[in-house]
Parts: C-alpha cells; structure tokens; sequence
C-alpha cells in the first residue's frame, strides 16, 4: 500500500480493533497493536512504512516519542516519590543500572554486536511502564505491596529511563564521531545543560500562562501541546539530541506544579497518547526485520533468557532486601518486567539516526528491541496469573470499597464503612470534596477515577465494590461502564440522582442492566439532604435480643443502606424485602438524637 490516505484510514481502523480487543480482554494493548504492525508489514508485505512516509517518517517518530515522553513524566510527582518504600527506589537507581550492564554486555557477547548498539541497547530495555504492567497487576490482584512496587517502579522508570537512553545516545554519538574526549563531554554536558534548561524555563512558562489565565479555556489543550512541540523544535535546532530530555523535563515541572490545575491538560494528553501510540506502534512493528531477528538464531534465545532470567531477578536481589518482603514476593517482582511503549518508540527513532550516523548494527537495535518486548509482555501476561497463585502472593478475597465521589455523602458513607473495618477508597475530580476528604482522614485519590492515570496509579487490588455517589448522573454512567469491566457489573452500583417523571427517569436507560443502590426513595438529593440536616450514618449489630423489628421500633425514620453478613460481605439494600438477620450488621442514615438548632 503506497497511497497515503487508505494506508493512514487502514492503520486507524486496525488500531481501534486493537485497543477495542484489549479492552475487552483486560490485556495490555501493545499485544494486538504489535501483532497487527507485524501482519501489515514483514508478513503480508501490505504497509511499508518507509515507502509511504519517505523522507516524513523520521520527523513524525520524533515528534511523537516527543509527546509520549512529555505525557510519561507529567505522571512523575516529587511529593507521591517522597512516601514511596525504598524498594522502589532502590529498583529505579540500583536496578536500572544494573539492568543495564547485564543487558548491554549480554548483547554484546551473545551476540556480537557492536559495543555502541551494545550500550544503546541494554539502556533502552530499562524502561516497563505503567501501560503495560497495569493491566496485568489488575488480573492477578497481587498482595497490595507488591501492587504498589511495581505500579510506581513503572510509572517512575518512565521517564527516568527515557533521560538515561538519551545521555546513553548522546555518549554513543559522540563516541562513533570520534571526537577528542574532551570535546565530546563538552557535547554531552550541553546537552544536558541545554536540554535541562529550556524544559525549565519552558515548563514554567507553561505554568504561568496556565495559571494566570493567559490561555482562553478553548486554547489550554491545544496551547500546552503548540509549546511543547516548540521547544522539542528549537533545543533540537540548538543541540541535536537535546529534545526529548527538554520534553521529560518540562512534564516533570509541570506536574509538580501545585498551584496549577493540569486535569484537563492531563485528560487531552491521555487521548492524544492513545491515538499516536497505537498509530506509531503499528509502523513501527511494521519495519521490524523479520531476517535480521531469524538470523540472530539461538543467541536470540539466550538474550532473552538472560532478560527474563538474569538481569530482572539479580536488580530485585540487591533492591528488594527489607525484610517486609519474603522470598516469594521477591520471587513474584523478579518475574514481572515487561517492555512497552517508550522502549519500542525510543529504539527505532535512535535506530534511524544511528542508521544515519553510520554506526555498525543499527539495524538491529529494532528487531532486538521488538523482540524483548514481545517475548516479556507475551511471556509474563500468560504466566504471571499462575505464578502468582504458585508462590502465594495473591491477595485473599478483596473487602475494599472504591466511592465514585468525595462529597458530602460519600464522606458519611466513607466514615461509616470505615467504621465498620472495611477499606475504603473516595475518588473526586473536585478539590474541595478531596480536601475536605482528607480532613476527615479518609484515603482519597484527586483526579478522574476512569482516566488513564487513575488506571496506572490507583491501587485497585482491594477493591471488591464500586459505588457511583457523584450527583452527576453523567460522571456516574461513565464511572459504572469503565469499572464493570474491570471488576463485573455485579460489584458496580450507582445511586438515582432524583425521583421522579421526566428527565430524571432517563437514568434507567443510562443505567439499563447496573445495579442501582439502595430503596427507590433513596436518592442522591434526598440523602445528602438529610446528611446536611444532621442525619448520620451509623452501624448497628443485631441480635436474637435486639432483631430487626426492634431496630424498626427504636428507628422508625431511618433508612437502610447496607447490610453485612456474618461473613462480612457488604450488600447494598436495594430492595424492601431484604431485612437483616440476627448476627448482621445494618449501616442506615438516622435522625439526629437530638434536634440539630438551625440559626
């Protein structure tokens, strides 16, 4: 296919079947977008992404690793880092550079490659990101720590990775230029200097103009994303090399801005992202060199052993030695390390310009790249279930409660659940609820609860129910479709927003086949009404001497909410008819003791 149009339609369709496939199958994407880049290209010969893109090729890979790198960091928060154990830490400084080392002289004597692709090589293979780990952490629903590990080892070795591959590349570059050492630390230090600079200065200009509104409502997207593209354009004409460490920086100082509201900068970037990653994943596979990967032959194999076996359970082994951690959960973290987007996107654009450079074996960091990738993602998503069960370090049968809202009610309801030794997890997009949750004490997670870095950050394992208590009927659908896939829609309920005829009664075809909380009479309006008058949430434990006809004797106003069982499984009530047995627990919404005095 030569033709631009068809071929940019063909890739657009087959990559929402992808992602659409993935989604379905609760499957890291890269799966299905590299095996269709695989079937476009070096099987059926159909898209050949050099012929159609020519001389364009090469400048849009740029940009967009540019991108996805600046997404990559504008995850990366100093203040969450700060509480994190030392086992990650240790994974992202000793691991990395461990990592590096085996991977880099394993590829060199395996198999024989030059000692420049050598080094470019094992500094690539880094990088696993959250993209990739996130959905495999949420099928096995490992032990909360270790959850906890390897989702932020991912999301910090992203961008962190991506700055050590590009000082690797410049160091590279510089020595296959064969420039005096002193000119070529010259280079590298500007580049560093130039690189680190201007993503300063360029991510504080995006801040400000953020933040004091010089950006119109309508232009922020596209504003953040015109300067980031400058920047990359104008520290690449200043120093070639320099603008992906300018965009990884910039994203850095963005994001620990926290006088700036990036949510909506945060949620573009997240479609952008999908679009360009699947996009690029398909060319990109489509120019891997089947020969050249055939005819590595069996030192192929012993490369990848060495990744699965050697580098990632030797960097556990001397990051992972606190004793919280036994020998099976280290185990459990030797095995899990897949490479994803930024290893496969960051590979082939330093091929093509070692490819330019002239620099021995170039063509072959892409097809070695392609092959970790695949190996470690296909490996570890059909294993890594089983092997958790072996070693023992999946999670018993979660009792966790995810609130989808922190508003006035949620925050009862919270409080009550918590009370009751269930863990309870609150998720706002709206500052005051998430400040005013976090007074109370209560572990609440600010941001869209279904966005994508919701998905890579937020610790799920524990969550057994999800309860929609936004009074946006709109957030509430969105929420219960998003999580009934992640969990099932028999652990997604939503509360009625109103009662009543005519607009409000639409809500049963927005919530047609979900689970709808408590009686028909209890909705948002009213609830959080009454929360408001004074009403509480309280629990109460029944007995043979205190059942259920007393408890409606004693409170004859209250409303029921949940009930727990004398296996403590919490279960909305929803129906009038479900009445709570001696030996239960009844969560219920009660009238002051006393009169609340109103002024």
């Amino acid at each position: 296919m030569t033709e631009l149009a068809p071929a940019i339609s063909l890739i657009a369709a087959i990559s929402l079947a992808a992602q659409w496939i993935a989604w379905r199958l609760k499957l890291p994407a890269i799966l299905f977008l590299l095996a269709a880049g695989l079937l476009l290209g070096p099987v059926s010969g159909i898209l050949n992404p050099d012929q159609l893109l020519g001389p364009l090729l090469f400048p849009l890979v740029s940009v967009a690793v540019a991108i996805i790198l600046f997404e990559g960091a504008l995850t990366l928060r100093f203040n969450e880092i700060r509480g994190l154990v030392k086992v990650v830490w240790n994974l992202v400084s000793l691991g990395l550079i461990s990592t590096f080392v085996i991977l880099a002289i394993a590829c060199h004597l395996l198999l024989g490659i030059s000692s420049e692709v050598s080094l470019l090589f094992g500094a690539i293979m880094v990088v696993t990101g959250p993209t990739v780990v996130t959905p495999m952490l949420r099928t096995i629903r490992p032990r909360s720590e270790l959850d906890k590990i390897l989702r932020w080892e991912g999301i910090i070795i992203d961008p962190l990775g991506a700055i050590f591959a590009v000082l690797m590349f410049e160091f590279v570059i510089v020595q296959a230029s064969q420039e005096a050492a002193v000119h070529g630390l010259t280079i590298i230090s500007k580049t560093i200097g130039l690189g680190g600079t201007l993503g300063l200065g360029a991510g504080y200009a995006i801040a400000e103009s953020l933040k004091r509104g010089w950006l119109p409502l309508y232009l922020r997207k596209f504003g953040v994303l015109a300067i980031v593209l400058l920047a990359y354009a104008l520290s690449e004409h200043l120093q070639h090399e320099s603008g992906l460490l300018t965009v990884t920086v910039m994203g850095m100082v963005l994001a620990n801005r926290s006088d700036v509201d990036i949510a909506d900068i945060i949620e573009f970037k997240e479609d952008l992202s999908v679009i360009l990653i699947s996009a690029l994943f398909i060319l990109l596979a489509a120019r891997v060199n089947l020969d050249n990967l055939l005819a590595l032959g069996w030192p192929l194999l012993a490369l990848l052993a060495v990744v699965q076996f050697i580098a990632r359970p030797f960097g556990v082994l001397i990051s992972a030695y606190t004793p919280k951690l036994s020998w099976r959960d280290r185990a459990f973290l030797s095995w899990i390390a897949p490479r994803g987007i930024v290893a496969a996107a960051v590979s082939s654009l330093f091929a093509l310009r070692l490819e330019q450079a002239g620099i021995a074996d170039a063509d072959k960091l892409v097809s070695l790249s392609f092959a970790v990738i695949i190996a470690t993602v296909v490996l570890q998503s059909l294993t890594a279930g089983p092997i958790a069960k072996l070693l023992g370090v999946v999670q018993e049968t979660p009792r966790g409660v995810l609130l989808i809202g922190a508003n006035t009610l949620s925050r009862a309801i919270a409080k009550a659940l918590q009370k009751a030794n269930f863990e309870v997890l609150l998720a706002d997009p709206v500052w005051e609820n998430y400040r005013l949750a976090r007074m109370d004490g209560l572990n609440v997670y600010y941001g869209n609860p279904q966005s994508e870095q919701a998905e890579a950050t937020l610790d799920l394992s524990s969550i057994r129910q999800v309860f929609a208590l936004s009074p946006n009927r709109h957030q509430n659908a969105i929420a219960i479709t998003h999580f009934a896939y992640l969990f099932t829609p028999e652990q997604v309920y939503s509360i009625r927003s109103t009662q009543g005829k005519g607009f409000a009664n639409q809500e049963s075809t927005t919530f047609r086949a979900r689970q709808i909380l408590f009686l028909e009479d209890c909705t948002f309006t009213k609830l959080n009404t009454l929360i408001k008058q004074g009403w509480q949430v309280k629990a109460t434990k029944l007995n043979e001497a205190f059942d259920w006809q007393d408890y409606q004797q004693r409170q004859k106003d209250a409303l029921p909410l949940f009930i727990i069982d004398q296996k403590e499984v919490l279960t909305p009530v929803t129906d009038a008819e479900q009445t709570p047995q001696p030996g239960e627990t009844l969560i219920a919404i009660s009238p002051p003791s006393e009169p609340k005095m109103t002024s």
